[in-house]
């Protein structure tokens, strides 16, 4: 076998780091710091050691200093070489940092039998039965409100579920699969459910995509952070692959999150085979970061496209993504449904058959222009005459007519064809 190596931990560890995390752990592992928290620790500049054979990365031990006191956050080794003293030689290296740091006090709190057990007990660590570990979830607190804040992530108002007007297929798919897991989590797991921690919602434009996934984190009350590749790139001079990680990297401070990713095919297309293809990597980075994100609880990623089937088939597959959720465009009722929220106080003098029937190919946002534009051309014409006459069904009727539909036949036939190919209930 070839000898290896220590050395300090480099950002563009990170892919290798985690699946030698993933070999480590056993499969019903509950680890105590998840992965996520330990890289960014890692990449904050914490004590990270990573054993090194080649350009392969066999071994990684991470451990945070706090006064005199040090923290081992991680052990982790490659299937095929352990036993070979490489975890002690980490362990080691790792005091030896933190030494020169201060710390005289280390200590490690690890899953019983988890990796680097061993190497604990050889390098004289003393096993402590007496002790009991407590956990508690926090609410969102002012770190958080900082790092929500520097991601261009908020907060968003109560009630956005229930105000969301009409689509009362695609709301009851939501609730069921994606809310009720999550708000009533110890009942799912007695009942063997695993909560959601990414979906994908897929159909034409402006059905709605972006509404559903606010809603949903206003029903959590978990902070909604939307990441846009465009303005990702724009930021850094070193990629949208980097820019991506270092986003991915900065969530993983935050105790609980619903990451909205818009027009997700701009960065997980179906690669073309070529290796010189520049959107490889992106893809890549982002196949690589979703199982990282997936790690801690209270993660929820909702991915939105309007072509599903541009994305890359190993994006979509179910180790990835819990649910592929169609949001179409409104039936009838739904078109009524959201008629009556923009009328308002309208009653008898609009007849809403009519503009249920008239806007069959409309999208919810092209319902809400053109109530917008019939109640504009009321408002204008009674500035000039003052007559006290509200808008009524010709007002919204014109506004229907000077209105383009987003949605064309081909495109709910294509729909249609998406539903039976990739939806995943």
């Amino acid at each position: 076998m070839p000898a290896w190596h220590l050395r300090e931990y480099h950002d563009d560890d990170l892919d290798q780091a985690v699946q030698i995390w993933d070999q480590s752990r056993q499969a019903d592992e509950d680890p105590v710091f998840p992965v996520s928290e330990v890289m960014a620790a890692a990449k904050a500049g914490q004590t990270a050691v990573v054993a090194v054979v080649g350009d392969e990365l066999v071994g990684m031990a991470v451990a945070q200093a706090q006064g005199k006191r040090g923290w081992i956050l991680l052990m982790a080794l490659a299937a095929r070489w352990r036993e070979r003293g490489i975890g002690s030689a980490l362990l080691a290296e790792l005091e030896r940092r933190l030494r020169a740091l201060g710390v005289r006090h280390i200590s490690a709190l690890l899953p019983a039998g988890a990796a680097g057990s061993q190497a604990l007990v050889n390098t004289g660590y003393r096993s402590r039965g007496d002790l009991t570990y407590f956990e508690k979830l926090e609410p969102l607190g002012a770190a958080n409100a900082d790092v929500l804040a520097a991601l261009g992530g908020r907060m968003l108002p109560e009630g956005l579920w229930d105000a969301m007007a009409g689509m009362e297929r695609e709301k009851q798919v939501v609730e069921r699969r994606v809310v009720l897991p999550l708000t009533e989590p110890a009942l799912a797991d007695r009942y063997g459910v695993v909560p959601p921690k990414s979906v994908i919602l897929f159909g034409p434009p402006g059905t709605g995509k972006t509404s559903f996934a606010k809603a949903v984190a206003s029903r959590l009350g978990w902070p909604f952070v939307e990441l846009f590749p465009s303005r990702l790139a724009a930021d850094t001079s070193e990629g949208l692959a980097t820019a991506l990680r270092e986003a991915f990297a900065d969530l993983a401070e935050l105790d609980s999150v619903v990451l909205f990713i818009d027009e997700v095919e701009e960065i997980a297309a179906v690669r073309s085979g070529k290796a010189v293809d520049p959107g490889h990597g992106v893809t890549n980075e982002l196949l690589k970061l979703i199982p990282v994100f997936r790690e801690p609880d209270a993660r929820l990623l909702v991915c939105a496209t309007n072509s599903v089937r541009s994305l890359d088939p190993a994006f979509l597959r179910p180790g990835r993504f819990d649910y592929v959720i169609p949001i179409g465009p409104p039936d009838p009722t739904a078109r009524a449904a959201i008629w009556t929220r923009y009328l308002r106080d309208a009653g008898d003098s609009v007849d809403l058959g009519r503009l249920v029937a008239a806007t069959e190919l409309f999208t919810p946002a092209d319902i809400e222009f053109a109530a917008r534009k019939g109640a504009q051309s009321a408002f204008e014409r009674e500035v000039t005459e003052r007559r006290g006459r509200p808008a009524g069904t010709e007002d919204y009727m014109a506004a229907v007519s000077e209105t383009r539909p987003t949605l064309t036949l081909r495109a709910i036939k294509e729909f249609g064809e998406d539903i039976d190919t990739y939806s995943r209930l």
